[in-house]
């Protein structure tokens, strides 16, 4: 039996919600990407382009920092990594948990929510980081019912 991750980054306490239901649907253990320095209000104002988080998806170099570490992703032969949809794509500081780790042989199973737009070119960017992990499409699990979150995680 493999062992699962539920790895996610959550701005606004979505994505942690959706991280929730799916590490109890799959029996996976939970990792928070927090940020070192945390986001304000102000830092996720999309619509101010000198913000924190535009300034950081302008900028695909960007890898905003990560505090703390999982020390057993050696143990890990699935994780699910969340987080929400930002312009379209990952926010940075997935690109830096991505870069982080070894994922050589593993599955990555990516799953996102937002507040409209789909997953876009999210998956190509992250396989981009990772070309030797084993990439599953990613999903949206915004308003995804129970029954069809444990029908899809259960297919991994």
């Amino acid at each position: 039996m493999s062992k699962k991750l539920v790895a996610y980054f959550s701005a606004s306490g979505t994505t942690k919600k959706a991280a929730d239901r799916l590490a109890k649907t799959v029996g996976a253990a939970l990792f928070e990407i927090k940020p070192v320095s945390p986001y304000t209000s102000a830092d996720l104002n999309w619509m101010d382009k000198k913000s924190r988080s535009s300034v950081e998806m302008n900028d695909p170099a960007s890898r905003p920092e990560i505090a703390g570490k999982i020390s057993n992703m050696a143990d890990y032969d699935t994780v699910f990594l969340g987080f929400p949809i930002w312009w379209y794509v990952a926010p940075r500081i997935i690109s830096t948990f991505v870069e982080s780790y070894d994922f050589t042989g593993k599955t990555l199973v990516p799953f996102a929510t937002s507040g409209g737009s789909g997953m876009g070119r999210t998956v190509d960017e992250l396989k981009k980081l990772s070309p030797k992990a084993n990439w599953k499409a990613g999903k949206m699990v915004n308003n995804v019912s129970d029954k069809a979150l444990a029908d899809w995680a259960n297919s991994f």
